[in-house]
């Protein structure tokens, strides 16, 4: 169950078949969004388990998930940009039912992250299932 969002990233990685395009591709949603504020750059936003610096910043809102994202690594923003258009506007009930390993398996990203970034895509997802869980 993925966002119409999150669908038109699967329908253009779809056309790009080489991985060096889809990097590009992955890299240029990160570099769209918003630099997180350095306020919420703090200890409790940061997430373990990543290589590099992350922090993920939920809000929820009526019972609306939304989240805020960065890092200091180029590839992990850009990640950070398909899980915010994963999940973002989702309840946390739907939030809790996204299978988000299938999803970004999709992407074909499973055969194409190192597995410390594939290690610290596990940990922004678990960060993600836990707020959602309350």
């Amino acid at each position: 169950m993925a966002s119409a969002a999150f669908e038109e990233i699967v329908e253009d990685f779809e056309f790009l078949e080489d991985w060096e395009d889809r990097y590009r591709y992955v890299i240029e949603q990160g570099k769209s969004m918003e630099p997180l504020p350095d306020a919420l750059k703090v200890p409790a936003t940061k997430v373990d388990g990543c290589a590099s610096q992350v922090w993920l910043h939920p809000v929820i809102e009526n019972d609306r998930f939304h989240f805020e994202g960065d890092s200091d690594a180029m590839i992990v923003k850009g990640l950070i940009a398909l899980l915010r258009q994963l999940y973002n506007g989702l309840s946390t009930e739907e939030v809790l039912r996204v299978d988000a390993r299938a999803e970004m398996a999709r992407l074909g990203l499973n055969d194409h992250l190192s597995a410390q970034r594939s290690n610290g895509l596990r940990a922004m997802i678990e960060r993600i299932r836990l707020v959602a869980a309350g």
